[in-house]
């Protein structure tokens, strides 16, 4: 299982967002377990910060997309506003 378990660390680039999160839960709730062996656990914990790393890319991509930033007049960042708003 820990094979596996490294093999799907490798390659998340097409693991959607709901995906990753139900199975970064999934490895959250067997560490909770506390049933887990600790080389186990060790290889868990380093899949799981994969996956948050993923989720939060993914997160921050969508927000990206919702929403642009606003330049003042002397341009620096001076707020955001909706991506598909003109200007």
């Amino acid at each position: 299982m820990l094979a596996s378990m490294a093999e799907e660390t490798t390659d998340l680039s097409g693991m959607s967002f709901e995906d990753a999160l139900r199975a970064l839960e999934e490895v959250v709730r067997r560490l909770e377990s506390g049933e887990v062996p600790l080389d186990e656990s060790i290889t868990l914990y380093e899949r799981g910060e994969v996956l948050r790393k993923h989720c939060q890319a993914r997160l921050d991509a969508a927000q990206a997309r919702i929403e642009k930033i606003v330049a003042g007049p002397d341009g620096r960042p001076s707020g955001t506003q909706p991506f598909d708003q003109g200007n």
